[in-house]
């Protein structure tokens, strides 16, 4: 998809589409010379925030959009609404191009830029498709909203939101296509391809294998992998946007392509949507696009741990004991809690880039689901300033997180007779203490984790993208 800006008149825009506010509707048709076709149509649709009404004309635009009510209240919540209506409903035309008139969506507070960037994110949700492994694809609209009408004036302040939300759109593909890859297609070096496309100047790959993991000692990590015959890989990418000197912010993401469970098998419910259990690793790999493509002056290290969790002759047994590759040991008491195990490994890793903040992202328990339902991820840090500075980013990009709490009193529950841990900690504020398990691995750093199991994906559409959006918005914030 392809995004562009249009200056001057409204009714001078050359396009196919032309989506307006309701507010704005029969000034808009009078200056097209469909003015009374207006007034009739609206007159008998609703009147509503979200509401879309279609009218046609015989001209340039061909059909003309009107979205929401006639006194719009100009607050955020409604811009969202009709926005989203308006990307669902010209993703459903058949209509070569459409121009979405900005100027024209008034919200207090709030400035072309913000406008421009919410607005492209909703078309990019709204456009998007997977249907490669479908033998008779669906007939697709020609319909791309790419086009934003602004005034003149505006031009410089909205170009930056333009290109950012093209950016955007590249990274919300890439994590959303490697969610809904089965699982068949989608393994560990599955991902680690899709990694090196990223590669570029300016850009490095590397895959560290399983013998390298041996080498550094992980452990934890390639606990997870021994019941499978496909072998697990660690991806970093690292991105060069500024001066060598500056310290990098490391991405880390579970790339869990497909969770049994292990020994401690899952049930037949919802196992099929386990191919979503790498969705953290799509989405770091989908920051870390946007960020390459946007050319943003910053040093940035993706890393996707990539592993099967199968049962197995070999498979780690629940007791088991492994040593991390920061020396620490864990009694592996649930072989299902396995995407603490590759984390912790790459939390160890991410140290010897002497980060200025690391931020983990995984679909990690069913814990956050029950507390957070699919409305917002689980925020855990050690750091008030990261913490604040990410949930900003997802207000900002509507992309929203919650923080939780970590306490020193959860820690209690990871005590081992045997071991310096264990990996669980039982069913009481199970989200909460699998962060605290990672936070062990998290000290000399600033460090976030982001918990997306209720956000990553839904059931019935696929992967979301999340938090893809939160995290470029905190990446923009590091631009000085």
């Amino acid at each position: 998809m392809r995004y562009s800006i249009k200056t001057g008149s409204v009714a001078a825009v050359k396009t196919a589409c032309l989506v307006v506010p309701r507010s704005r509707a029969i000034a808009t048709a009078e200056a097209l010379g469909i003015g009374e076709q207006a007034r009739l149509t609206l007159a008998g649709t609703k009147n509503e925030t979200g509401s879309v009404a279609s009218l046609f004309s015989s001209g340039k635009p061909s059909r003309l959009l009107v979205v929401g009510k006639d006194d719009e209240a100009t607050t955020e919540a409604a811009f969202h609404k009709n926005v989203e209506a308006a990307a669902k409903a010209v993703a459903g035309l058949d209509v070569a191009d459409a121009t979405l008139c900005l100027d024209d969506f008034e919200v207090d507070g709030r400035d072309a830029q913000w406008k421009t960037r919410i607005a492209l994110a909703a078309i990019s949700q709204a456009s998007y498709r997977f249907d490669v492994y479908k033998s008779k694809r669906p007939k697709k609209s020609k319909a791309k909203l790419r086009r934003v009408a602004v005034l003149a004036k505006d031009r410089a302040a909205v170009a930056p939101a333009v290109r950012h939300a093209q950016a955007l759109d590249g990274g919300l593909a890439l994590a959303k296509d490697l969610g809904n890859q089965p699982p068949n297609v989608c393994n560990p070096t599955f991902v680690a391809e899709a990694a090196s496309a990223l590669a570029a100047d300016g850009v490095a790959v590397e895959v560290i294998e399983e013998d390298g993991m041996a080498e550094l000692g992980m452990g934890a990590f390639l606990a997870v992998t021994k019941g499978t015959d496909t072998p697990a890989k660690m991806v970093v990418v690292r991105y060069q946007g500024a001066a060598a000197s500056e310290a990098p912010c490391v991405l880390i993401g579970k790339g869990i392509t497909f969770d049994t469970g292990g020994i401690n098998m899952k049930s037949t419910a919802g196992m099929a949507e386990m191919k979503f259990d790498m969705c953290g690793a799509a989405s770091v790999l989908g920051a870390a696009k946007a960020a390459i493509d946007a050319q943003l002056p910053i040093n940035l290290i993706a890393i996707a741990a990539a592993a099967e969790n199968m049962p197995g002759g070999r498979a780690t047994r629940p007791s088991d004991i492994v040593t991390t590759m920061s020396g620490q040991t864990v009694e592996i008491l649930n072989t299902d809690a396995e995407g603490r195990l590759v984390l912790c490994d790459a939390l160890t890793y991410a140290s010897r880039f002497k980060p200025r903040a690391v931020i983990d992202v995984a679909t990690l328990t069913g814990a956050q689901v029950v507390a957070l339902g699919s409305q917002a991820s689980a925020l855990y840090a050690n750091d008030d300033g990261l913490a604040d500075a990410l949930l900003a980013a997802g207000e900002q990009s509507r992309d929203r997180l919650w923080r939780m709490p970590l306490w020193d009193e959860y820690q209690e529950q990871l005590k081992s007779k045997f071991a310096d841990m264990k990996n669980i900690g039982g069913s009481a504020a199970g989200s909460i203490t699998a962060a605290c398990f990672l936070s062990r691995f998290a000290k000399t750093f600033p460090w976030a984790h982001l918990d997306v199991a209720g956000t990553a994906f839904k059931s019935a559409s696929g992967a979301t993208g999340r938090p893809v959006p939160a995290l470029f918005q905190y990446l923009l914030g590091l631009v000085r």
